[in-house]
């Protein structure tokens, strides 16, 4: 005679015993519901749409699912079924360490998540492309947000080819997508402002590989793909110019400023008493490196940072620098990219939402690492 006898059920799959031979066998909803003795639906709505069954109906289908190991439907089979990945990418330049160790991205991308948390959509991170891999073709995605990417990034073509909703932060966007940008240039700007009216005239703008000395300004328009990096340098040049004053111009790619920059400026034969930096960061190595060669900060040289990150306000002396709202920026995007996501679906757009195209203020901060020049 044959007998089937249930071992053990381990993930999706019921180990059975057959005459002394032990096979496995998937389980699945079928599966389930013939142990209860319901419909295949109506397990389904146990796991998705609990509203549709009692109370006790749902505890029973649920022990037994968990009985024989059944965690629910299978993922990529509900993604096909509502014609939605549940997930949605945020496109970045650099390598994934950045998203960790830059406090700015760091801050971002947390503001993302929550402003994507009530939705119940999931964040991918997606690198640009590496070789043959090349995530944003290849990951199932419901949209994505494109963070300070160059324009002319493989990754984004892809992402445009496959028609996915997209929203374009801290970059100008194509045509007919939605945007999200602070005001790089009036905050450039003010920070340049505070330096004139501090009676700075030798200052240098520490942008990100070439040095351009004083009288041989670069085009501002060509120096980078970066929308940011563009805008800052003509937020700086804004007030520099007409002032009188033509910078020395340090220019390399964002977040590989490093040390060996700063000390190359500070180490000129006529050094700047001022630096504007790209980002907080930049000027974190430029108060060291000034510290390493005996400068004092600021009686010898003023320092400016950008973007306000948390250990600004730390440093000694507290550093001087343009505040932007990073979390109203990843929250504004998340909330373009849900509603465009919505309109792609057919549904009506959130009246609530904000416009397509987003400019956020940024303020200056003035703290201890500025003030007037020695005479």
């Amino acid at each position: 005679m044959t007998s089937w006898v249930t071992v053990v059920a381990e993930g999706q799959r019921t180990l059975t015993e057959v005459d002394g031979e032990v096979t496995a066998a998937r389980v699945t909803l079928q599966t389930v519901a013939d142990r209860v003795g319901v419909s295949r639906m109506t397990v389904s709505n146990a796991f998705s749409r609990p509203d549709q069954l009692s109370p006790a109906l749902r505890a029973r289908i649920l022990a037994v699912a968990d009985e024989l190991g059944y965690v629910g439907p299978d993922p990529t089979a509900r993604a096909l079924a509502r014609g939605s990945t549940g997930a949605v990418g945020v496109l970045l330049t650099d390598s994934l360490e950045t998203a960790f160790t830059d406090p700015i991205a760091t801050r971002f991308l947390g503001a993302v998540a929550a402003g994507l948390h009530p939705t119940g959509l999931a964040l991918t991170l997606l690198t640009t492309a590496m070789g043959e891999v090349v995530p944003a073709k290849d990951i199932a995605l419901d949209g994505a947000i494109v963070y300070s990417c160059i324009p002319r990034s493989s990754s984004i073509d892809w992402l445009q080819r496959r028609r996915l909703p997209l929203v374009f932060v801290d970059q100008a966007p194509p045509d007919g997508y939605p945007s999200v940008t602070i005001d790089d240039r009036a905050g450039a700007a003010a920070a340049a402002r505070h330096l004139v009216e501090l009676g700075h005239r030798r200052v240098a703008l520490l942008a990100a590989s070439a040095i351009h000395p004083p009288g041989q300004l670069p085009d501002v328009a060509e120096l980078l793909d970066s929308h940011v990096t563009k805008e800052r340098l003509r937020g700086w040049l804004d007030e520099l110019e007409p002032a009188g004053i033509q910078p020395s111009i340090m220019i390399q790619p964002p977040y590989q400023a490093g040390p060996e920059w700063a000390r190359r400026l500070l180490d000129a034969d006529e050094p700047p008493t001022a630096v504007l930096c790209f980002s907080d960061i930049i000027a974190l190595d430029v108060l060291a490196v000034a510290r390493a060669v005996g400068l004092r900060i600021p009686e010898d040289l003023s320092v400016v940072g950008y973007d306000d990150a948390p250990f600004a306000s730390h440093v000694t002396p507290a550093l001087t620098t343009v505040a932007q709202d990073v979390d109203a920026k990843g929250r504004t995007a998340a909330a373009l990219l849900v509603d465009e996501i919505a309109a792609r679906r057919g549904a009506s757009r959130d009246d609530a939402a904000p416009a397509r195209d987003v400019t956020l203020p940024t303020r200056l901060v003035v703290r201890a690492s500025t003030a007037p020049p020695r005479t």
